[in-house]
């Protein structure tokens, strides 16, 4: 099955299950007041910025393992 989306509002939809994933891990890990676009924006602009034809599960995977010190980093100087 290949999914397609016209812009990153569908992807970003698309993705909110392992966005709402990463966020109750990072709870977990006390990791407090991180929100699913603050995952979405660190992923984006560090992770895929350069990246060409990804698949959905290898967004979703990127979601998954993402570095929590580094999405907390990223979003405090922001």
């Amino acid at each position: 099955m290949d999914l397609k989306f016209n812009n990153l509002k569908e992807l970003y939809d698309l993705l909110q299950p392992a966005l709402e994933t990463k966020k109750i891990q990072l709870k977990r890990n006390d990791y407090l007041g991180v929100s699913k676009k603050d995952i979405w924006n660190y992923l984006k602009d560090t992770i895929w910025v350069n990246a060409c034809d990804l698949h959905l599960y290898q967004m979703v995977s990127d979601i998954l393992h993402a570095d929590n010190d580094k999405i907390i980093s990223y979003n405090e100087y922001r």
